[in-house]
């Protein structure tokens, strides 16, 4: 069987790096907001271009923490509307609702799968405060004219990078395009620690120390709580593997760039909608390779008898999920299209050619 992913494979090839500094964090006797963890921070900065980064849990924590830092210092506030596509994982709406702001859906550009940036400016309201982008499945969601929207009506742009780091729009990485980004490290990430870790990376100061003191209960000084925060820190353990695969980042996912690029320039299924390739090749990371197809349960069974795991990202859209029952009945066509037909192949730096080839030959078959 050819796996989705295999992470044992993936972190092998590092294994002796790894396996060095996580002796050096044991022997350390300091696992949590120490060395490494300003390591990382400063790396992971340096990589995308912006000012500041705060390492944190997990990628939904960063987001959280992004629009809860925006409350705090006065330029949200409940009830506030947060611009976002409707078929986005529910991450990115879970941040939204948990910081008791109203989540606008808006549906996105079937041939993209990102956010119709066309649709935006029909959605703007007295209460909106922000756009919430979500770079998916690797791909660069970005133009100028979002740049003069967000400006003219004094918006806020949260990038959603949770799965494009090292994706670049005109020279510039995303997480560094809007005003600020969440990360997630999950290990199934182009980049992934061998646990739960996140980031923000921003170029506002005020922005950036509100999020480090959110993110330790809410304080800068030890006992003295400014904030009614919460315990969201990167340990140390977890930055110092990242630290060492970050060095390996733009090797990973150039080998992504090119098994897609051999995906696509060889696909000849007609039954089968595969992804197209942006304008310029770093705008996109392929952090998932999906195809679309009328029955997805169909190909994917298909796929497993053939000796191929295929997943389905994601199933059931935000709106049509039970955790959402307010928004059961909104209708948004395109998102429950994608979410119906859209299929994940197995696509990481470490398939051997011969299972591309592999992969290829079955899919053109079906």
């Amino acid at each position: 069987m050819i796996k989705f992913l295999d992470l044992k494979k993936i972190n092998a090839q590092y294994a002796t790096e790894l396996s060095q500094v996580a002796k050096e964090v044991i022997d350390s006797g300091w696992y949590l907001l120490g060395e490494r963890v300003k390591t990382f921070e400063n790396d992971l900065a340096r990589y995308i271009g912006a000012s500041n980064a705060i390492g944190v849990a997990n990628g939904l924590d960063a987001l959280r923490l992004i629009l809860k830092a925006y409350k705090e210092i006065g330029l949200m506030k409940d009830g506030d509307e947060i611009i976002v596509p409707a078929n986005t994982y529910i991450a990115s709406i879970l941040a939204i609702t948990d910081n008791s702001l109203i989540p606008v859906l808006v549906e996105p550009d079937v041939v993209t799968f990102n956010l119709d940036l066309n649709q935006i400016e029909k959605h703007i309201g007295p209460r909106t405060k922000g756009i919430m982008l979500v770079h998916l499945y690797g791909r660069v969601c970005w133009s100028p004219k979002l740049t003069q929207l967000a400006k003219k009506n004094n918006l806020k742009i949260i990038e959603d990078n949770a799965q494009a780091i090292g994706a670049e729009y005109n020279g510039i990485k995303t997480g560094n395009l809007g005003d600020a980004a969440g990360f997630s490290f999950y290990p199934g990430k182009n980049l992934g620690a061998l646990g739960d870790a996140g980031a923000v990376t921003t170029n506002d100061d005020l922005l950036a120390k509100t999020i480090r003191a959110l993110a330790n209960y809410g304080s800068s000084i030890k006992y003295k709580n400014d904030y009614k925060g919460l315990n969201s820190r990167l340990d140390e353990m977890q930055a110092a593997f990242l630290s060492v695969k970050l060095k390996y980042l733009d090797k990973e996912n150039s080998i992504r760039r090119r098994m897609s690029q051999y995906l696509i320039t060889n696909f000849s299924n007609p039954n089968i909608i595969f992804p197209m390739n942006p304008k310029e090749e770093k705008e996109h990371v392929w952090h998932l390779f999906v195809i679309r197809t009328e029955n997805s349960d169909n190909l994917q069974k298909y796929l497993s008898n053939n000796g191929i795991q295929a997943l389905i990202h994601y199933p059931i859209p935000p709106h049509k999920q039970i955790a959402y029952k307010e928004y059961n009945n909104l209708n948004f066509p395109i998102t429950e299209k994608i979410h119906k037909e859209v299929l994940s192949l197995p696509l990481s730096s470490i398939l051997e050619n011969f299972e591309v080839d592999y992969i290829l030959s079955v899919i053109n078959k079906y």
